[in-house]
């Protein structure tokens, strides 16, 4: 069950279909990016710390995260940002 607390920040998504555990990395990118400081908070009790650095480092440079936000969370989070995973375009 979808706590009321993320449900505003999983907009785009069927919330009876959501599921806490095979959805986590949407969950947690939204929740970054859009997310209250009750949003954030339950995030950080619901999942393990490193797996939210996990998802930040593998999809927030991937235009997952707006550039405040990634900055924000890899100050917060201290991440190196020469370790995110970024886009490459062909070429």
């Amino acid at each position: 069950m979808i706590p009321e607390v993320i449900k505003p920040f999983l907009w785009s998504n069927d919330l009876e279909k959501v599921d806490l555990r095979r959805d986590k990395t949407r969950i947690i990118l939204n929740v970054l990016n859009i997310g209250t400081k009750a949003a954030t908070d339950w995030l950080f009790g619901f999942y393990p710390r490193s797996e939210i650095v996990k998802t930040v480092i593998e999809h927030g440079a991937k235009g997952e995260l707006n550039g405040k936000s990634l900055n924000y969370w890899t100050l917060i989070l201290d991440i190196d940002p020469e370790k995110l995973v970024k886009t490459r375009f062909p070429g």
